[in-house]
């Protein structure tokens, strides 16, 4: 059985056919594959302390529950979601907002 180590070795198939074919003979180097997982580096989170008024945060909790997400991280996707859009805004200064 032949054994790529390269991803590039694998040919562009015509078929299915023919790439069920290549795949009877030929397997992938396990190292190969163990290259393409995406381990997550814990050094890119940091913790930070943010004061809210207590009303604000029950709110922003209530609405958290209500969409079946944790409230950390739906301010995560907030914060996240109000960046893009100042990137985009800042990218086309002409857009009159």
């Amino acid at each position: 059985m032949k054994t790529i180590t390269n991803w590039s070795d694998i040919p562009e198939f015509s078929s299915e056919d023919e790439e069920a074919d290549f795949w009877q003979v030929t397997e992938l180097d396990p190292s190969l594959m163990n290259g393409s997982i995406l381990i997550p580096d814990t050094k890119e989170s940091t913790t930070i302390t943010l004061r809210f008024d207590p009303r604000m945060l029950a709110r922003v909790k209530r609405v958290a529950r209500s969409r079946y997400l944790n409230y950390q991280s739906m301010i995560k996707q907030w914060l996240s979601e109000r960046l893009e859009e100042e990137a985009h805004r800042t990218a086309s200064p002409n857009d009159d907002r």
